[in-house]
């Protein structure tokens, strides 16, 4: 169970933010982080963008400045009023990610970054069905989300965070083996790359 920090960090965008920072620092800072999950994908002006889950804009920011076609999608209407500030470049829609009101076959990129974590699992696997289907076909779906560490050294401080600022969704999801999901929704999946002693993993995933 989490702790009140948790509603905080939520309430308080500067104290996400700096949460957010200093957890970025585990791999070289919060510039570097936000392009892990976008590594080798050509993203041009003309790219259709889905940042999913897209909280107040962190990784919209970052978007933006690679293809002027960026939506930003998540069910809170008030971190989607303060992405439409930080970002205004981009389109936003308010709506829960297993089940977007988008067509299907329309994005080039999907993208979300530290979010599958709060998802049950049954709600995992409708999102992985839901970014499948919107998708173009080659489309990737790119993602960066928490990992069990595969050096021990980083347990002890992967632990107290989950217990700070998580659920028992996030504890599941070090569990969970999300290539296999993907790969059962039809996705191509390369190996994951794994970051901060294995407790970070950037996975992409091709229609």
């Amino acid at each position: 169970m989490a702790t009140i920090l948790r509603d905080w960090s939520y309430r308080y965008q500067w104290l996400y933010d700096t949460i957010s920072r200093l957890a970025a620092l585990s791999v070289g800072g919060e510039g570097r982080f936000r392009q892990l999950a976008l590594q080798g994908l050509t993203i041009d002006s003309d790219t259709q963008v889905l940042d999913l889950c897209c909280g107040s804009g962190q990784a919209t920011q970052f978007l933006v400045k690679l293809s002027q076609n960026v939506t930003g999608l998540d069910a809170s209407p008030f971190s989607l009023q303060r992405a439409q500030k930080n970002v205004p470049s981009a389109s936003y829609v308010q709506a829960f990610a297993e089940s977007m009101p988008f067509a299907d076959n329309l994005f080039d990129v999907v993208h979300i970054s530290v979010a599958l974590h709060e998802m049950e699992p049954q709600q995992l696997r409708k999102i992985i069905n839901e970014v499948y289907r919107v998708l173009k076909p080659g489309g990737v779906f790119t993602l960066i989300d928490f990992h069990a560490p595969t050096n021990p050294i980083f347990w002890p401080g992967v632990s107290v965070f989950l217990l700070l600022f998580e659920t028992e969704t996030a504890w599941e999801l070090l569990k969970t083996d999300l290539p296999g999901l993907l790969t059962e929704t039809g996705f191509e999946v390369g190996k994951p790359t794994l970051y901060a002693g294995g407790s970070l993993q950037v996975v992409q995933a091709k229609k």
